[in-house]
């Protein structure tokens, strides 16, 4: 695929793969984070990598977005063709409906009941597209066409901190309590953030993701366990 390269300001370029949330275009993004990184190139200060594009800041004293460009565009296409592994990850979920309000909306949407709902959710095979919105907040591809819901027309002031909401095919976990759009059917009771670890965010770009379902009280023992350690617990070999 030919990516586009477009300025943001005066100080970060752009390059974009495509328009859709496509796995292959996931996967060329961070490929070019990954070997942006390993380049080493002059004057890059950050990447911000997503669905379908790569955001570059970049020094402007150091360089331009034109020499940034040409720079990338010079990459061997073996630099950028090795998919990540990746961690594995797996979360527990609870859709009990006190913790999933959405659920009966997204059945009668998708048709699916609100059991088929949890199994086909804990069913998906995930990976993190970007990290977003919130310090930590993960957005999850890996859905199916039935979950091809638009966002809610009016968003919650205040969701729940490991709300786990669906939409567009995508799901993510909100990492602290927050406003939100999506359709929530269920809570993770991990911390995802937390800015005392290293690195503060579970989750990166690139990991993979599987949901383990729970009732309500292993939800409760989870979140009142002392000294709980997500890395330990979750990680997946």
């Amino acid at each position: 695929m030919t990516p586009r390269y477009l300025p943001a300001g005066d100080a970060a370029l752009v390059v974009e793969f495509g328009a859709a949330i496509d796995p292959a275009l996931i996967a060329a993004v961070q490929a070019l984070d990954r070997a942006v990184a390993a380049a080493r190139l002059p004057g890059v200060v950050e990447t911000v990598p997503s669905f379908r594009s790569l955001m570059i800041h970049y020094d402007p004293l150091a360089t331009s977005a034109a020499e940034l460009a040409a720079s990338i565009s010079a990459l061997a296409p073996a630099d950028t063709a090795p998919e990540s592994a990746g961690r594995n990850w797996l979360l527990p979920c609870c859709y009990d409906p006190a913790f999933g309000p959405d659920l009966d909306h997204v059945s009668a949407v998708t048709g699916l009941g609100p059991a088929e709902i949890a199994v086909a959710h804990a069913g998906a095979d995930f990976t993190v597209a970007m990290l977003g919105f919130l310090p930590g907040c993960p957005f999850l591809a890996g859905l199916d066409q039935r979950f091809d819901l638009p966002r809610r027309t009016t968003p919650r002031t205040r969701l729940t901190a490991g709300s786990v909401a669906v939409a567009l095919r995508l799901s993510v976990i909100y990492p602290t309590a927050s406003p939100g759009g999506w359709h929530i059917i269920g809570n993770c009771p991990v911390p995802l953030f937390d800015p005392g670890r290293t690195p503060p965010a579970l989750l990166a770009p690139g990991d993979h993701v599987r949901f383990r379902a729970i009732d309500a009280a292993e939800h409760g023992r989870i979140g009142a366990a002392a000294g709980f350690d997500p890395v330990r617990e979750c990680r997946q070999a």
